[in-house]
């Protein structure tokens, strides 16, 4: 089962996504240019895979987001080969956050039976291979702020991607 690798461009700027079969592996998005896409993709994820035009479906619907059309991607299989099995179950539960809304870390953690485990839920979701397709950017602080975000541009992205989607749902 080889990986496979694809880039293409957004109304947010570049992406590159890795593949294995029907599982997607990595995403990033957000980036100046493809090199610059493929660049931030940790190398033992990229090593070997081979360019292609990998699930130009998902390409698809990820650019659409991107550009503010809702869309839960809860029928994307995600390699979580790599995740703890607290790490699939927050990441699992964070899937579940609806589009234009947001769950604190500390609500986050108690949804998988770990109430005292926000930093834990933060470590998680810092470490997110497949942002957008695993909504990290939905979970914020406590105290109302932001948190982190590890994707290019950092919380002045999530701040974006959280104002396209409640910008899309007072639209509809």
């Amino acid at each position: 089962m080889r990986k496979e690798l694809t880039t293409f461009r957004t109304a947010l700027g570049w992406c590159a996504m890795v593949g294995r079969e029907e599982k997607l592996c990595a995403l990033t998005f957000g980036h100046r240019d493809a090199d610059a896409a493929l660049a931030w993709l940790d190398s033992n994820l990229t090593a070997g895979a081979r360019p292609t035009r990998w699930n130009p479906s998902l390409a698809g619907r990820i650019a659409a987001v991107l550009d503010g059309e809702p869309d839960d991607f809860r029928d994307v299989a995600v390699d979580a080969t790599h995740l703890t099995a607290f790490s699939h179950r927050v990441a699992r539960a964070c899937r579940k956050i609806g589009w234009g809304t947001t769950k604190s870390y500390a609500e986050l953690a108690a949804s998988v039976g770990s109430p005292r485990a926000a930093r834990a839920v933060g470590h998680v979701m810092a470490t997110n291979r497949t942002p957008l397709v695993v909504p990290c950017h939905r979970v914020v602080g406590s105290g109302g702020g932001l948190g982190g975000f590890s994707a290019p541009d950092g919380l002045s992205m999530k701040r974006r991607l959280l104002t396209l989607e409640s910008a899309a749902c007072c639209q509809a």
